[in-house]
């Protein structure tokens, strides 16, 4: 019989880095401060919990300085296995771009909880509490943190979807509920079998263990790692898992659908890479392969689906962009499936580059048709008319993400990840990504041909305060990496991991 007492009990007490955990404690935090607030404050009072939110995520932001300048942080940690909670420059690549991008989502919310008269506390709390879970994932470094911060991320966002009630916010939430429960459960599931499979949870540990794994027991670990793919795949809108998309965001309020776009992806993308690169990386050609054909899918159905969008359809302007993001999640998963059959993670830089461009400038076109409150394409017809500047933020950012001149950075950015497949020996998959490319030239340019044709409207719109503000900060940004796309592109050359 096995005794169940530990040799040192003291040894199971050990003290938490609070500096390392700081950025998703602190968002949390600002979740909890919001809602007591929303109990307290009266009438028009509950304006200033938008700022409460602002100032959490700017907090959580700050938290990352430290970080950036010490060495790496880890956390939570056991004799053997590793670490649950690690601070490398992939967490702190990835926390950058899930934080900045809740609190550019933040910014353009403030008007839209204003005008679309959206409940406050809810949103705000809601909002905080899915940042919080998303900052949370890249820093872990097991599987059950994993699950667990990924449904953080995920579960307010199902609610942030259903807070617009018209009919369309239900519906659309209701399929993004019903399509991430699906696929948790089969991620569970995988998670089970590799547990069953190794013994372990960690994702080193389980690397090790997947390396010297019993015979009868591979047939298990490789359906678990399979299985596991699934829920991340779901999240990064990969084929054939993309359907729930341009509902969603239609249904959803312009900033929540950014998002989506932007954060829920890059979680999505983060736990990917974790569990690919690091927990599987004895399978790595085959999750290698896997991740290649879903990478060409995925890039090619978002385009053709793009292509498709009738200027004069309701919503085309948002379905355009969701049909957008499903192409970048393929270039996205291109250096992912590159990693696979590199001796080293390395690759994975490409993916991380790219995501911080990608985030950037989708932000910046959603804060684009959040400001003009246009739906359809065709309501874009003549805007340098009536509003120069935002014509001409909208147009950088479209040029951004086609990867065009004066886009510099999103030129730069399809560089690196075509480069990743080349080197990888994918070259089936480059030409794939070239043709892919030239595809989505056609609807990127068309929309801004739009911005600058003839307009019969030619009275200016004013923009409010809150939507000026962001829109100018995400274009300020994408000009800055544009003249230095070296911000960016160095985490391409470094180790992400340690």
């Amino acid at each position: 019989m096995t005794p169940l007492a530990v040799a040192d009990p003291g040894g199971l007490v050990q003290s938490v880095d609070w500096v390392a955990v700081a950025p998703p404690l602190i968002a949390a935090l600002a979740g909890l401060v919001v809602l007591v607030a929303d109990l307290l404050l009266k009438g028009s009072q509950k304006k200033a919990l938008s700022w409460l939110a602002i100032g959490g995520l700017t907090l959580a932001l700050a938290a990352l300085l430290p970080l950036a300048l010490g060495d790496p942080h880890s956390t939570f940690c056991v004799t053997s296995g590793g670490c649950s909670y690690e601070v490398d420059h992939f967490t702190l690549a990835f926390q950058l771009l899930v934080l900045g991008g809740a609190l550019i989502a933040a910014l353009l919310s403030v008007h839209t909880v204003a005008q679309d008269r959206l409940p406050g506390g809810e949103f705000w709390f809601l909002l905080l509490s899915s940042a919080a879970g998303a900052a949370l994932l890249p820093a872990s470094r097991d599987l059950a943190t994993l699950v667990v911060a990924l449904e953080v991320a995920s579960l307010p966002a199902f609610a942030l979807v259903a807070l617009r009630r018209d009919g369309r916010g239900a519906e659309a939430a209701l399929k993004f509920f019903l399509s991430s429960v699906t696929a948790t459960a089969v991620m569970l599931l995988g998670v089970s079998f590799v547990y069953a499979a190794t013994g372990t949870l960690h994702l080193s540990a389980v690397a090790d263990a997947l390396t010297t794994a019993p015979a009868q027991l591979r047939h298990l670990a490789e359906a678990g790692a399979v299985l596991t793919l699934v829920g991340f795949a779901f999240k990064t809108a990969a084929v054939p898992f993309h359907f729930w998309v341009p509902d969603t965001y239609v249904g959803a309020p312009v900033p929540v659908a950014g998002y989506l776009s932007v954060v829920g992806k890059a979680a999505g993308l983060a736990g990917l890479a974790l569990v690919t690169t690091v927990a599987f990386r004895p399978y790595g050609h085959t999750w290698g392969l896997v991740l290649a054909v879903l990478a060409a899918a995925t890039m090619t159905a978002g385009n053709v689906a793009a292509l498709r969008q009738r200027a004069a359809a309701p919503d085309s302007a948002v379905r355009l962009l969701a049909w957008s993001s499903v192409s970048q999640a393929g270039y996205l998963l291109v250096p992912l499936a590159a990693a696979g059959y590199a001796d080293s993670g390395r690759p994975v830089g490409a993916t991380v580059a790219y995501a911080l461009v990608y985030g950037v400038v989708n932000l910046g076109a959603f804060a684009a048709v959040a400001a003009t409150g246009h739906s359809r394409l065709d309501d874009f017809q003549g805007l340098f008319a009536r509003n120069r500047w935002t014509a001409l933020a909208l147009a950088f950012f479209l040029l951004c993400l086609a990867g065009l001149p004066p886009g510099v950075v999103g030129l730069f950015g399809k560089v690196v990840v075509f480069r990743a497949a080349v080197d990888a020996g994918l070259g089936w998959l480059a030409v794939v990504m070239a043709a892919n490319v030239v595809v989505a030239l056609y609807y990127y340019l068309a929309w801004t041909a739009k911005l600058f044709a003839p307009a019969e409207d030619t009275v200016r719109t004013r923009i409010p305060g809150p939507l000026t503000a962001t829109l100018g900060l995400t274009a300020a940004a994408a000009v800055v990496l544009s003249a230095a796309p070296q911000l960016v592109l160095q985490v391409v050359s470094g180790s992400l991991f340690r």
